[in-house]
Protein backbone atom coordinates (compact mmCIF):
# COMPACT_ATOMS: atom_id res chain seq x y z
CA UNK A 1 0.00 0.00 0.00
CA UNK A 2 1.70 3.23 -1.48
CA UNK A 3 -0.55 5.57 1.67
CA UNK A 4 1.30 6.16 4.77
CA UNK A 5 -1.06 7.17 7.49
CA UNK A 6 0.48 10.29 9.42
CA UNK A 7 0.89 9.81 13.21
CA UNK A 8 3.15 11.57 14.40
CA UNK A 9 4.85 14.54 12.79
CA UNK A 10 8.22 17.01 13.43
CA UNK A 11 8.50 20.16 13.03
CA UNK A 12 11.26 22.36 13.13
CA UNK A 13 11.40 25.17 10.70
CA UNK A 14 13.95 28.36 10.83
CA UNK A 15 10.61 29.98 8.41
CA UNK A 16 7.77 30.01 10.54
CA UNK A 17 5.00 31.29 8.19
CA UNK A 18 2.15 28.94 7.57
CA UNK A 19 3.64 26.49 10.19
CA UNK A 20 0.83 27.48 13.07
CA UNK A 21 -2.27 26.79 10.78
CA UNK A 22 -0.35 23.81 9.22
CA UNK A 23 0.23 22.39 13.23
CA UNK A 24 -3.11 22.87 13.91
CA UNK A 25 -5.00 21.35 11.21
CA UNK A 26 -2.18 18.10 11.89
CA UNK A 27 -3.33 18.53 15.67
CA UNK A 28 -7.01 18.28 14.50
CA UNK A 29 -6.42 15.15 12.92
CA UNK A 30 -4.90 13.79 16.02
CA UNK A 31 -1.72 13.90 14.53
CA UNK A 32 1.36 14.34 17.81
CA UNK A 33 3.16 17.21 17.26
CA UNK A 34 7.38 16.80 18.11
CA UNK A 35 9.49 20.23 18.05
CA UNK A 36 12.65 22.15 18.73
CA UNK A 37 13.22 25.31 20.24
CA UNK A 38 11.77 28.69 18.71
CA UNK A 39 9.28 26.35 16.84
CA UNK A 40 7.82 24.61 19.93
CA UNK A 41 7.66 27.73 21.56
CA UNK A 42 5.75 29.42 18.37
CA UNK A 43 2.91 26.46 18.64
CA UNK A 44 2.94 26.20 22.27
CA UNK A 45 1.92 30.03 22.16
CA UNK A 46 -1.18 29.37 19.49
CA UNK A 47 -2.37 27.21 22.29
CA UNK A 48 -1.13 24.01 20.73
CA UNK A 49 0.13 21.06 22.45
CA UNK A 50 3.68 19.95 21.49
CA UNK A 51 6.19 17.13 22.53
CA UNK A 52 10.08 18.38 22.95
CA UNK A 53 12.58 16.25 20.84
CA UNK A 54 14.63 16.23 24.41
CA UNK A 55 11.26 14.81 25.28
CA UNK A 56 11.30 12.37 22.16
CA UNK A 57 15.22 11.30 22.57
CA UNK A 58 15.66 11.71 26.69
CA UNK A 59 18.62 13.67 26.03
CA UNK A 60 18.88 17.44 26.66
CA UNK A 61 19.87 20.17 23.69
CA UNK A 62 23.54 21.18 24.40
CA UNK A 63 25.55 23.52 23.18
CA UNK A 64 23.52 26.83 22.09
CA UNK A 65 21.35 23.76 20.69
CA UNK A 66 24.19 22.87 17.97
CA UNK A 67 23.14 19.22 19.11
CA UNK A 68 19.52 18.41 19.56
CA UNK A 69 18.05 16.14 16.49
CA UNK A 70 21.33 14.00 15.64
CA UNK A 71 20.32 11.44 18.00
CA UNK A 72 19.18 7.33 17.51
CA UNK A 73 15.72 8.34 18.54
CA UNK A 74 15.03 11.00 15.51
CA UNK A 75 16.84 9.25 12.51
CA UNK A 76 15.51 5.77 13.47
CA UNK A 77 12.14 7.08 13.67
CA UNK A 78 12.89 8.59 10.55
CA UNK A 79 15.22 5.71 8.66
CA UNK A 80 13.37 2.47 9.60
CA UNK A 81 11.97 0.58 7.02
CA UNK A 82 7.98 -0.23 8.12
CA UNK A 83 7.63 -3.43 6.44
CA UNK A 84 11.09 -4.48 7.40
CA UNK A 85 11.07 -7.47 10.20
CA UNK A 86 14.80 -6.55 10.70
CA UNK A 87 14.10 -2.73 11.44
CA UNK A 88 10.90 -3.10 12.87
CA UNK A 89 12.87 -5.51 15.59
CA UNK A 90 15.59 -2.85 16.41
CA UNK A 91 12.98 -0.18 16.46
CA UNK A 92 11.18 -2.64 19.41
CA UNK A 93 14.11 -3.44 20.76
CA UNK A 94 15.63 0.35 21.56
CA UNK A 95 11.93 2.29 22.11
CA UNK A 96 12.31 3.81 19.10
CA UNK A 97 9.05 5.57 17.35
CA UNK A 98 8.15 5.92 14.06
CA UNK A 99 8.42 9.78 12.72
CA UNK A 100 5.80 9.81 9.36
CA UNK A 101 6.17 13.46 8.72
CA UNK A 102 8.93 16.11 8.68
CA UNK A 103 8.86 19.77 8.46
CA UNK A 104 11.94 21.22 8.13
CA UNK A 105 13.65 24.55 6.53
CA UNK A 106 17.17 25.37 7.36
CA UNK A 107 18.73 28.21 8.65
CA UNK A 108 19.08 31.26 6.98
CA UNK A 109 22.52 31.08 5.68
CA UNK A 110 22.29 32.96 2.63
CA UNK A 111 20.29 35.56 3.90
CA UNK A 112 23.36 35.91 6.91
CA UNK A 113 25.35 36.28 4.26
CA UNK A 114 23.50 38.88 2.53
CA UNK A 115 23.62 41.14 4.98
CA UNK A 116 26.99 41.30 5.49
CA UNK A 117 27.46 39.27 9.05
CA UNK A 118 30.77 38.45 10.75
CA UNK A 119 32.08 35.20 9.85
CA UNK A 120 31.17 33.49 13.64
CA UNK A 121 27.65 34.67 12.78
CA UNK A 122 27.78 33.12 9.18
CA UNK A 123 29.23 30.03 10.49
CA UNK A 124 26.57 28.91 13.33
CA UNK A 125 23.92 29.31 10.51
CA UNK A 126 25.32 26.31 8.69
CA UNK A 127 22.28 24.45 9.71
CA UNK A 128 23.39 21.03 10.52
CA UNK A 129 20.57 19.05 11.90
CA UNK A 130 18.00 20.28 9.74
CA UNK A 131 19.89 18.53 6.65
CA UNK A 132 20.25 15.40 8.34
CA UNK A 133 17.01 15.17 9.01
CA UNK A 134 15.74 16.21 5.79
CA UNK A 135 18.00 13.73 4.15
CA UNK A 136 16.81 11.04 6.32
CA UNK A 137 13.24 11.62 5.91
CA UNK A 138 13.74 11.92 1.63
CA UNK A 139 15.77 8.40 1.69
CA UNK A 140 12.93 7.02 3.40
CA UNK A 141 10.03 8.57 1.22
CA UNK A 142 8.25 5.38 0.72
CA UNK A 143 7.83 5.44 4.42
CA UNK A 144 8.13 9.32 5.77
CA UNK A 145 6.61 12.56 4.01
CA UNK A 146 9.22 15.59 4.25
CA UNK A 147 8.46 19.34 3.41
CA UNK A 148 10.79 21.66 3.49
CA UNK A 149 9.25 24.96 1.93
CA UNK A 150 6.08 26.55 3.11
CA UNK A 151 4.65 27.10 -0.37
CA UNK A 152 3.55 23.41 -0.04
CA UNK A 153 1.64 23.52 3.18
CA UNK A 154 -1.40 24.14 1.28
CA UNK A 155 -0.65 21.02 -1.15
CA UNK A 156 0.53 18.88 2.13
CA UNK A 157 -3.23 19.55 3.82
CA UNK A 158 -5.31 18.85 0.53
CA UNK A 159 -3.45 15.76 0.17
CA UNK A 160 -4.18 14.78 3.99
CA UNK A 161 -7.66 15.56 3.90
CA UNK A 162 -8.42 13.94 0.19
CA UNK A 163 -6.61 10.73 1.46
CA UNK A 164 -8.10 10.88 5.06
CA UNK A 165 -5.22 11.73 6.88
CA UNK A 166 -2.26 10.07 4.93
CA UNK A 167 -0.40 11.06 1.67
CA UNK A 168 0.53 9.17 -1.72
CA UNK A 169 3.61 7.53 -3.04
CA UNK A 170 3.70 10.40 -5.63
CA UNK A 171 3.19 13.32 -3.53
CA UNK A 172 5.91 12.02 -1.09
CA UNK A 173 8.49 11.42 -4.50
CA UNK A 174 8.13 15.32 -5.32
CA UNK A 175 8.58 16.05 -2.01
CA UNK A 176 11.66 13.96 -1.30
CA UNK A 177 13.01 15.39 -5.13
CA UNK A 178 12.22 18.84 -3.38
CA UNK A 179 14.02 18.12 -0.46
CA UNK A 180 17.10 16.92 -1.65
CA UNK A 181 17.18 19.27 -4.17
CA UNK A 182 16.97 22.35 -1.12
CA UNK A 183 19.79 20.40 0.64
CA UNK A 184 21.98 20.36 -2.83
CA UNK A 185 21.39 24.17 -3.18
CA UNK A 186 22.06 24.77 0.84
CA UNK A 187 25.38 22.97 0.43
CA UNK A 188 26.48 24.72 -2.37
CA UNK A 189 26.13 27.92 -0.96
CA UNK A 190 28.07 27.27 2.07
CA UNK A 191 30.62 25.62 -0.43
CA UNK A 192 31.02 28.74 -2.68
CA UNK A 193 31.15 31.40 0.70
CA UNK A 194 34.02 28.92 2.08
CA UNK A 195 35.70 28.84 -1.86
CA UNK A 196 35.15 32.75 -2.05
CA UNK A 197 34.90 34.81 1.20
CA UNK A 198 38.84 34.39 2.01
CA UNK A 199 39.55 34.75 -1.62
CA UNK A 200 41.15 31.42 -1.65
CA UNK A 201 41.50 31.30 -4.90
CA UNK A 202 38.98 32.41 -8.33
CA UNK A 203 38.33 28.80 -9.17
CA UNK A 204 38.01 26.96 -6.30
CA UNK A 205 38.63 22.99 -6.95
CA UNK A 206 34.77 22.24 -6.97
CA UNK A 207 32.27 24.40 -8.24
CA UNK A 208 29.00 24.46 -6.64
CA UNK A 209 25.59 26.20 -8.48
CA UNK A 210 22.47 26.46 -6.78
CA UNK A 211 19.62 27.76 -8.74
CA UNK A 212 15.69 27.30 -9.03
CA UNK A 213 13.49 26.88 -11.83
CA UNK A 214 11.37 30.59 -12.02
CA UNK A 215 9.55 29.75 -15.57
CA UNK A 216 9.41 27.84 -18.29
CA UNK A 217 9.61 29.60 -21.59
CA UNK A 218 7.77 28.88 -24.78
CA UNK A 219 11.00 27.85 -26.74
CA UNK A 220 14.42 28.68 -26.69
CA UNK A 221 16.23 30.29 -29.66
CA UNK A 222 14.29 28.36 -32.17
CA UNK A 223 10.87 26.55 -31.69
CA UNK A 224 12.24 22.73 -32.07
CA UNK A 225 14.47 23.74 -28.72
CA UNK A 226 12.68 23.97 -24.94
CA UNK A 227 13.66 26.41 -22.69
CA UNK A 228 13.85 27.87 -19.02
CA UNK A 229 14.87 30.73 -17.16
CA UNK A 230 16.33 29.42 -13.56
CA UNK A 231 17.40 31.69 -11.18
CA UNK A 232 20.41 32.02 -8.37
CA UNK A 233 19.07 30.87 -5.07
CA UNK A 234 19.52 33.63 -2.56
CA UNK A 235 20.00 37.36 -3.35
CA UNK A 236 20.29 38.37 -7.13
CA UNK A 237 21.50 41.07 -8.89
CA UNK A 238 19.44 43.62 -10.20
CA UNK A 239 18.78 42.29 -13.71
CA UNK A 240 16.28 41.04 -16.44
CA UNK A 241 14.36 38.53 -14.29
CA UNK A 242 13.99 40.54 -11.18
CA UNK A 243 12.28 43.65 -13.65
CA UNK A 244 8.44 43.99 -13.24
CA UNK A 245 7.04 43.38 -16.13
CA UNK A 246 4.20 46.26 -16.92
CA UNK A 247 2.58 44.77 -19.94
CA UNK A 248 2.87 42.31 -23.10
CA UNK A 249 3.32 38.93 -24.04
CA UNK A 250 5.62 36.70 -21.83
CA UNK A 251 9.39 37.23 -22.54
CA UNK A 252 10.84 35.12 -24.82
CA UNK A 253 13.71 33.12 -24.81
CA UNK A 254 16.03 35.67 -27.04
CA UNK A 255 14.06 38.34 -25.70
CA UNK A 256 15.56 37.77 -22.31
CA UNK A 257 19.29 37.17 -23.23
CA UNK A 258 18.54 40.77 -25.82
CA UNK A 259 17.26 42.93 -22.88
CA UNK A 260 20.33 41.33 -21.01
CA UNK A 261 22.73 42.70 -23.58
CA UNK A 262 20.85 45.94 -23.88
CA UNK A 263 20.68 46.83 -19.92
CA UNK A 264 24.28 45.35 -19.65
CA UNK A 265 25.57 48.23 -21.97
CA UNK A 266 23.24 51.23 -20.99
CA UNK A 267 24.20 50.63 -16.85
CA UNK A 268 27.52 51.51 -18.09
CA UNK A 269 26.52 54.88 -18.88
CA UNK A 270 25.71 57.02 -15.70
CA UNK A 271 22.46 58.85 -15.08
CA UNK A 272 24.13 62.48 -15.51
CA UNK A 273 23.33 62.24 -19.28
CA UNK A 274 20.52 60.35 -20.61
CA UNK A 275 21.31 57.44 -22.12
CA UNK A 276 19.04 55.06 -25.01
CA UNK A 277 20.96 51.66 -26.11
CA UNK A 278 18.72 49.54 -28.97
CA UNK A 279 19.81 45.82 -29.32
CA UNK A 280 19.21 43.37 -31.89
CA UNK A 281 20.47 39.81 -31.87
CA UNK A 282 22.59 40.80 -28.94
CA UNK A 283 24.01 43.30 -30.57
CA UNK A 284 23.68 47.17 -30.48
CA UNK A 285 22.55 48.80 -33.43
CA UNK A 286 22.44 52.51 -32.06
CA UNK A 287 23.49 53.87 -28.58
CA UNK A 288 23.66 57.39 -27.66
CA UNK A 289 23.63 59.84 -25.22
CA UNK A 290 22.04 63.29 -24.94
CA UNK A 291 20.63 66.23 -22.92
CA UNK A 292 17.28 64.69 -23.05
CA UNK A 293 16.20 61.12 -23.42
CA UNK A 294 13.97 62.07 -26.57
CA UNK A 295 17.30 63.41 -28.01
CA UNK A 296 19.40 60.34 -27.41
CA UNK A 297 16.26 57.83 -28.63
CA UNK A 298 16.68 59.80 -32.01
CA UNK A 299 20.11 59.83 -32.22
CA UNK A 300 20.42 56.12 -31.27
CA UNK A 301 17.95 55.13 -33.80
CA UNK A 302 19.95 57.24 -36.46
CA UNK A 303 22.77 55.26 -36.52
CA UNK A 304 20.82 52.06 -38.23
CA UNK A 305 16.73 52.47 -38.30
CA UNK A 306 16.56 49.64 -40.02
CA UNK A 307 18.27 47.15 -37.77
CA UNK A 308 16.43 48.77 -35.06
CA UNK A 309 12.80 47.78 -35.97
CA UNK A 310 11.82 44.80 -33.99
CA UNK A 311 14.74 45.43 -31.20
CA UNK A 312 14.93 46.23 -28.06
CA UNK A 313 15.37 49.34 -26.08
CA UNK A 314 17.02 49.98 -22.57
CA UNK A 315 17.26 53.30 -21.07
CA UNK A 316 19.83 54.57 -18.52
CA UNK A 317 16.90 57.14 -16.69
CA UNK A 318 13.08 56.65 -16.69
CA UNK A 319 10.94 57.00 -19.50
CA UNK A 320 9.46 60.06 -20.16
CA UNK A 321 6.04 60.41 -22.15
CA UNK A 322 7.21 61.56 -25.59
CA UNK A 323 10.11 59.16 -25.36
CA UNK A 324 7.58 56.70 -25.13
CA UNK A 325 5.43 57.90 -27.85
CA UNK A 326 8.42 58.21 -29.99
CA UNK A 327 9.68 54.43 -29.42
CA UNK A 328 6.10 53.54 -29.64
CA UNK A 329 6.31 53.88 -33.51
CA UNK A 330 8.32 51.58 -34.53
CA UNK A 331 8.16 47.78 -33.58
CA UNK A 332 9.65 47.00 -30.30
CA UNK A 333 9.31 43.92 -28.75
CA UNK A 334 10.95 45.27 -25.42
CA UNK A 335 11.68 48.21 -23.38
CA UNK A 336 13.72 47.93 -20.10
CA UNK A 337 14.13 51.20 -18.10
CA UNK A 338 14.52 51.86 -14.39
CA UNK A 339 10.95 53.36 -14.05
CA UNK A 340 8.59 54.82 -16.60
CA UNK A 341 6.34 57.83 -15.76
CA UNK A 342 2.30 57.41 -16.34
CA UNK A 343 2.35 59.04 -19.07
CA UNK A 344 5.10 57.04 -20.79
CA UNK A 345 3.04 53.51 -19.40
CA UNK A 346 -0.31 55.06 -21.42
CA UNK A 347 1.42 55.81 -24.31
CA UNK A 348 2.48 51.98 -24.64
CA UNK A 349 -0.18 50.70 -23.55
CA UNK A 350 -1.77 50.60 -27.29
CA UNK A 351 1.03 48.13 -27.81
CA UNK A 352 0.00 45.38 -26.85
CA UNK A 353 2.51 42.48 -27.64
CA UNK A 354 5.51 44.96 -26.66
CA UNK A 355 7.03 44.03 -22.95
CA UNK A 356 7.49 46.88 -20.76
CA UNK A 357 10.15 45.78 -18.42
CA UNK A 358 10.83 48.44 -15.35
CA UNK A 359 13.62 47.88 -12.60
CA UNK A 360 14.12 49.75 -9.20
CA UNK A 361 17.66 50.41 -10.11
CA UNK A 362 20.62 49.50 -12.88
CA UNK A 363 22.86 46.82 -12.25
CA UNK A 364 26.13 47.89 -11.37
CA UNK A 365 28.62 47.19 -14.20
CA UNK A 366 31.76 46.95 -11.94
CA UNK A 367 30.42 44.44 -9.89
CA UNK A 368 32.76 41.19 -9.51
CA UNK A 369 31.52 38.00 -10.85
CA UNK A 370 31.55 34.75 -12.61
CA UNK A 371 30.49 34.05 -16.56
CA UNK A 372 30.05 30.52 -17.24
CA UNK A 373 29.25 29.21 -20.69
CA UNK A 374 28.63 25.17 -21.54
CA UNK A 375 30.78 23.19 -23.66
CA UNK A 376 30.99 19.77 -25.01
CA UNK A 377 32.27 17.59 -22.19
CA UNK A 378 32.59 20.79 -19.57
CA UNK A 379 32.28 24.61 -18.66
CA UNK A 380 34.02 27.23 -19.17
CA UNK A 381 34.52 29.94 -16.60
CA UNK A 382 35.68 32.96 -16.53
CA UNK A 383 35.68 36.57 -14.34
CA UNK A 384 33.36 38.91 -15.83
CA UNK A 385 34.34 41.68 -18.43
CA UNK A 386 34.24 44.83 -16.04
CA UNK A 387 37.28 46.54 -17.31
CA UNK A 388 37.04 50.00 -17.78
CA UNK A 389 39.15 52.39 -19.36
CA UNK A 390 39.48 56.31 -18.53
CA UNK A 391 41.34 58.95 -20.21
CA UNK A 392 44.00 58.70 -18.05
CA UNK A 393 45.09 55.04 -19.22
CA UNK A 394 45.53 56.41 -23.01
CA UNK A 395 48.46 56.28 -24.43
CA UNK A 396 48.63 58.54 -27.56
CA UNK A 397 51.16 56.39 -30.34
CA UNK A 398 50.53 58.86 -32.99
CA UNK A 399 52.15 62.03 -33.90
CA UNK A 400 48.57 64.05 -34.02
CA UNK A 401 47.51 64.65 -30.59
CA UNK A 402 43.57 64.15 -30.41
CA UNK A 403 41.48 66.88 -29.38
CA UNK A 404 38.96 66.97 -26.25
CA UNK A 405 35.89 66.01 -28.22
CA UNK A 406 37.78 63.15 -30.21
CA UNK A 407 38.56 61.61 -26.72
CA UNK A 408 35.11 61.80 -25.58
CA UNK A 409 34.14 60.41 -28.50
CA UNK A 410 36.58 57.68 -28.83
CA UNK A 411 36.16 56.59 -25.03
CA UNK A 412 32.19 56.69 -25.72
CA UNK A 413 32.98 54.46 -28.66
CA UNK A 414 35.31 51.76 -26.47
CA UNK A 415 32.36 51.84 -23.76
CA UNK A 416 29.89 50.37 -26.93
CA UNK A 417 32.69 48.13 -28.48
CA UNK A 418 32.99 46.23 -25.38
CA UNK A 419 29.15 44.83 -25.34
CA UNK A 420 29.45 44.29 -29.78
CA UNK A 421 30.61 40.67 -30.49
CA UNK A 422 34.26 40.34 -31.94
CA UNK A 423 35.63 41.06 -34.20
CA UNK A 424 33.89 44.85 -33.13
CA UNK A 425 34.04 48.25 -34.94
CA UNK A 426 32.27 51.12 -33.15
CA UNK A 427 32.13 54.40 -34.96
CA UNK A 428 31.11 57.56 -32.99
CA UNK A 429 30.55 61.06 -32.85
CA UNK A 430 29.16 63.30 -30.57
CA UNK A 431 27.90 61.03 -28.20
CA UNK A 432 26.28 58.59 -30.61
CA UNK A 433 27.62 55.69 -32.33
CA UNK A 434 27.33 56.42 -36.39
CA UNK A 435 28.29 53.20 -37.63
CA UNK A 436 28.65 49.65 -35.69
CA UNK A 437 30.30 46.57 -37.75
CA UNK A 438 30.04 43.10 -35.50
CA UNK A 439 30.61 39.64 -35.31
CA UNK A 440 32.56 39.15 -38.87
CA UNK A 441 35.82 36.86 -39.34
CA UNK A 442 37.90 39.25 -39.62
CA UNK A 443 38.25 43.53 -38.58
CA UNK A 444 38.71 45.05 -42.04
CA UNK A 445 35.04 43.78 -42.87
CA UNK A 446 33.58 44.82 -39.41
CA UNK A 447 34.88 48.06 -40.72
CA UNK A 448 33.72 48.34 -43.76
CA UNK A 449 30.20 47.16 -42.68
CA UNK A 450 30.18 50.15 -39.72
CA UNK A 451 30.93 52.54 -42.52
CA UNK A 452 28.30 50.89 -45.00
CA UNK A 453 25.89 51.22 -42.38
CA UNK A 454 27.17 55.06 -41.81
CA UNK A 455 26.27 55.40 -45.72
CA UNK A 456 22.68 54.08 -44.99
CA UNK A 457 21.94 56.18 -42.62
CA UNK A 458 22.88 59.36 -44.54
CA UNK A 459 20.89 58.48 -47.25
CA UNK A 460 17.84 57.48 -44.93
CA UNK A 461 18.32 60.63 -42.76
CA UNK A 462 19.40 63.08 -46.43
CA UNK A 463 21.78 63.81 -44.58
CA UNK A 464 25.17 65.25 -47.33
CA UNK A 465 27.18 62.72 -45.57
CA UNK A 466 27.88 60.14 -43.63
CA UNK A 467 28.61 60.89 -39.53
CA UNK A 468 31.75 58.81 -39.93
CA UNK A 469 33.39 61.99 -41.25
CA UNK A 470 35.50 63.26 -38.43
CA UNK A 471 34.06 60.26 -35.80
CA UNK A 472 36.27 58.26 -33.79
CA UNK A 473 36.39 54.61 -34.01
CA UNK A 474 36.86 51.84 -31.73
CA UNK A 475 37.94 48.23 -32.19
CA UNK A 476 37.74 46.01 -29.84
CA UNK A 477 41.16 44.30 -30.51
CA UNK A 478 44.23 45.31 -31.81
CA UNK A 479 44.50 45.98 -35.79
CA UNK A 480 46.61 42.58 -37.06
CA UNK A 481 47.14 44.48 -40.24
CA UNK A 482 47.06 47.99 -41.17
CA UNK A 483 44.02 47.45 -43.78
CA UNK A 484 40.89 47.90 -41.49
CA UNK A 485 42.52 51.12 -40.38
CA UNK A 486 42.94 51.82 -43.47
CA UNK A 487 39.07 51.57 -43.77
CA UNK A 488 38.10 53.19 -41.16
CA UNK A 489 40.17 56.34 -42.45
CA UNK A 490 38.24 55.97 -45.84
CA UNK A 491 34.93 56.53 -43.73
CA UNK A 492 36.41 59.72 -42.50
CA UNK A 493 37.43 58.72 -39.03
CA UNK A 494 40.20 61.32 -37.69
CA UNK A 495 40.60 59.66 -34.23
CA UNK A 496 41.21 55.60 -33.16
CA UNK A 497 41.14 54.01 -29.88
CA UNK A 498 42.66 50.22 -29.91
CA UNK A 499 44.57 47.65 -27.28
CA UNK A 500 47.77 47.82 -29.37
CA UNK A 501 49.72 45.12 -28.77
CA UNK A 502 50.09 44.01 -32.22
CA UNK A 503 53.18 42.52 -34.06
CA UNK A 504 52.32 45.22 -37.02
CA UNK A 505 51.69 48.29 -34.55
CA UNK A 506 54.59 49.97 -35.87
CA UNK A 507 52.99 49.55 -39.15
CA UNK A 508 49.44 50.83 -38.02
CA UNK A 509 50.73 54.12 -36.26
CA UNK A 510 52.70 54.89 -39.40
CA UNK A 511 49.45 54.50 -41.61
CA UNK A 512 47.65 56.66 -39.21
CA UNK A 513 50.55 59.28 -38.93
CA UNK A 514 50.26 59.23 -42.96
CA UNK A 515 46.82 59.77 -42.95
CA UNK A 516 47.34 62.62 -40.22
CA UNK A 517 44.56 61.26 -37.81
CA UNK A 518 45.18 60.22 -33.64
CA UNK A 519 45.38 57.19 -32.13
CA UNK A 520 45.17 55.96 -28.55
CA UNK A 521 46.18 52.05 -27.39
CA UNK A 522 44.25 51.19 -24.38
CA UNK A 523 46.21 48.18 -23.52
CA UNK A 524 42.79 46.30 -22.92
CA UNK A 525 41.16 44.20 -25.24
CA UNK A 526 37.34 43.35 -25.36
CA UNK A 527 36.53 40.20 -26.80
CA UNK A 528 33.15 38.91 -26.62
CA UNK A 529 32.43 35.85 -28.48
Amino acid sequence: MSDVTIRRALLSVSDKEGIVDLASRLAKNGVELVSTGGTAHALREAGLEVRDVADLTQFPEMMDGRVKTLHPMVHGGLLAVRDDPGHTAAMEAHGIAAIDLVVVNLYPFEATVARGAERGEVIENIDIGGPSMVRSAAKNHSHVTIVTDPADYGELGRELADRGGATGLDFRRRMAAKAFAATAAYDAAISSWFAFSDQQAMFPQSLSLASHLSSTLRYGENPHQQAALYLPNGPANAGVPQARQVQGKPLSYNNLNDADAALGLVAEFSAERPCVVIVKHANPCGVAVADTLLEAWQEALACDSISAFGGIVATNVPLDGATARAIAKIFTEVVIAPGASDEACDAFAAKKNLRLLLLDHLPDPARPGLDIKTIAGGMLVQSRDNGVVTEGDLEVVTKRHPSEREVADALFAWKVAKHVKSNAIVYARDGATVGIGAGQMNRRDSSRIAAERAREAAETEGWDAPRTTGSAVASDAFFPFADGLLSAIEAGATMVIQPGGSMRDEDVIAAADEAGIAMVFTGMRHFRH
